[in-house]
């Protein structure tokens, strides 16, 4: 009887415990601060101008212009800001989406699959970026679609606090 009632107790604070550590996770979501700008400046960090592709500017996304540049307008988003090379024959973009305040690890995941899924490399005149990446920290995405510039900028948005 001592083992039922041993095993049984056991067995309940598992299940907290499990279950606490679930909602532990989902508390840190570690959201970045700042805006866009700031952070993008950030992800760029490190590359001399002579690295980077010829004319890069930042364009603010809206409603009509979000597809063009993640592949899809299905998702629920904040804000959004898209670093591309005006030179259409330089396959480089560098996509930061912010999420809603109140997205849920669910939701992240959900848009981060919808924008790997939709993502198009080969958008530019006769280039194809070689690398894609779709990371997120907290409820900002990033996409990355270039060539060698793909893994620093990748780096330097993993190492954003």
């Amino acid at each position: 009887m001592k083992k039922i009632v041993l095993s049984i107790t056991l067995l309940i604070l598992s299940v907290f415990l499990l279950t606490g550590c679930e909602s532990k996770k989902e508390e840190k979501k570690e959201n970045i601060s700042g805006t866009l700008e700031e952070i993008m400046a950030k992800v760029y960090d490190g590359i001399n101008e002579d690295e980077m592709p010829m004319y890069v500017e930042n364009l603010e996304l809206n409603d009509e212009n979000i597809e063009a540049f993640i592949g899809t307008s299905d998702i629920k988003w904040k804000e959004a800001l898209a670093s591309e090379s005006m030179i259409t024959s330089s396959a480089h973009s560098v996509v930061l989406v912010r999420l809603n305040d109140d997205a849920t690890a669910s939701d992240i995941e959900d848009a981060k699959e919808k924008i790997k899924k939709n993502a198009n490399p080969r958008k530019w005149i006769c280039v194809e970026a070689e690398n894609v990446y779709v990371e997120n920290k907290g409820n900002l995405i990033i996409l990355i679609m270039t060539n060698e510039l793909a893994d620093t900028l990748k780096s330097n948005f993993e190492g954003l606090k």
